[in-house]
């Protein structure tokens, strides 16, 4: 899923000369026109997927804009389609929207209409397709908020989770301290098929050496007198996902055991004759470099090229720094919850950490400065110097005011240009380099 604003519109018209003026109009604008000349043309270049909005004539040999429009609702509901009409055909175009069109427009019209309209429409397709990424890689609970974001970084993770939801292959987790490797498992787990079944987590630098096997393996007969056995926590995620947390920090004895698991895809439990097959999909994480830890002898070498099918890198904050007030955020919100009180406002010192602190941390350092901002325990602490430039710190302290000003005005563009006293071209184009979008800061 990737938040970002969008520019792309597919234009239909079978009249060559307005077609070429309304595209060369419309790019003026920073819009990528696909141009089609009829209906037939356009269904076969788009897609439920496509990142962009439909301009279409009514009257047009063949299939005309009607028919396109339920072709297209048919492909995609969501995919907003404006249509142009005569003033003799608006009853048309009228029935038209109540069969899925967005909007239409009488022509002649103003160009600035119709950019204005594609702009909303936009602002929607782009909402839209953000919440269906974030629906498919993401649980909707607080795990979620560890991927949440416009940065590069996250948006390349989101989409590596998204395509390994369903893959049949085991996946090593990499990254540092405090950077959401579990979240990203639960993501993957989540994403896919396996949803409705167990996600268990094995604390693999808690295993102890004492009944290590009956703790993974479980026992094949109760304790004496007892017919019943107990599942291990490898059993319990049968048909689901098995997350081995930290597996560089495991004691050698349970890293034997568990390439054995890995391997085989069965266990044995303690006291049992026969071994069970079982239906597992692993995932694993390294608290550091994995080729490291097999370096210093703390990850045993076979298991790491088991594990080593697919490597995920999570990102650590620095990388995503845009990424920051929406966490921070996010986690304010959730810590003021839970003491059911209102979040306070960010002041100047809280935004100035914000933007130039590293968070060695990560996710969990602003976790936790989020929870002492929410009771009201946090001090100033004096940052070091920065490691950015002023320009990128310009640009950072730019988009977290264009960000406040689109929240505290509901997505508003007219009074966000009010307010920060830019011309709307302007706005446009610093939300398209920030990729901010305004329907995200609307009610909904």
């Amino acid at each position: 899923m990737s938040f970002r604003a969008l520019n792309r519109v597919a234009l239909v018209d079978d009249d060559d000369a307005f077609r070429l003026a309304l595209t060369e109009r419309l790019s003026l604008e920073d819009l990528t026109i696909s141009a089609f000349s009829s209906a037939e043309a356009a269904l076969k270049a788009l897609n439920d997927g496509f990142e962009g909005v439909v301009v279409t004539d009514l009257r047009m040999p063949g299939m005309d804009g009607r028919q396109l429009v339920e072709r297209l609702n048919g492909l995609d509901p969501d995919l907003p389609v404006v249509m142009m009409t005569g003033h003799g055909d608006i009853a048309d175009a009228v029935e038209a929207m109540k069969r899925g069109a967005y909007d239409f427009l009488a022509k002649p019209f103003a160009p600035e209409r119709l950019v204005e309209t594609l702009r909303r429409a936009l602002e929607k397709r782009a909402l839209v397709l953000d919440n269906r990424r974030l629906a498919s890689a993401v649980a909707d609970d607080e795990g979620s908020i560890p991927l949440s974001g416009d940065s590069p970084a996250i948006e390349r993770l989101r989409g590596a989770i998204q395509r390994l939801a369903d893959a049949q292959v085991d996946v090593l987790i990499e990254g540092e301290t405090g950077a959401g490797k579990e979240a990203v498992a639960r993501a993957i787990h989540n994403a896919g098929r396996r949803r409705p079944r167990p996600f268990v987590t094995v604390s693999c630098a808690a295993l102890p050496e004492t009944g290590l096997e009956s703790l993974l393996m479980g026992d094949g007969a109760g304790p004496t007198g007892s017919l019943r056995r107990r599942e291990g926590q490898i059993e319990q995620s049968h048909q689901g996902t098995l997350f081995l947390d930290e597996i560089d920090l495991a004691p050698p004895s349970a890293q034997r055991l568990l390439l054995r698991v890995l391997e085989e895809r069965e266990i044995l439990p303690v006291g049992a004759m026969e071994p069970h097959a079982l239906d597992l999909r692993i995932l694993a994480s390294t608290k550091g470099d994995p080729a490291e830890a097999v370096a210093a002898g703390t990850l045993r070498e076979d298991l790491y090229y088991r594990l080593n099918v697919i490597r995920l890198r999570t990102p650590p904050l620095r990388e995503r720094r845009e990424d920051v007030a929406l966490l921070f955020a996010r986690f304010l919100d959730r810590a003021a919850s839970r003491l059911g009180r209102k979040a306070p406002a960010i002041d100047h010192d809280i935004r100035r950490r914000l933007i130039e602190h590293d968070w060695p941390g990560n996710l969990r350092e602003l976790s936790n400065y989020a929870s002492q901002i929410a009771v009201g325990i946090a001090h100033p602490e004096t940052l070091g110097p920065s490691h950015e430039g002023l320009v990128q710190r310009v640009q950072a302290y730019e988009a977290q005011l264009i960000r406040e000003s689109l929240t505290r005005h509901q997505g508003d563009i007219k009074r966000v240009t009010t307010d920060l006293q830019i011309p709307r071209k302007t706005l446009y184009d610093k939300m398209s380099r920030h990729g901010l979008v305004p329907a995200r800061h609307r009610p909904r």
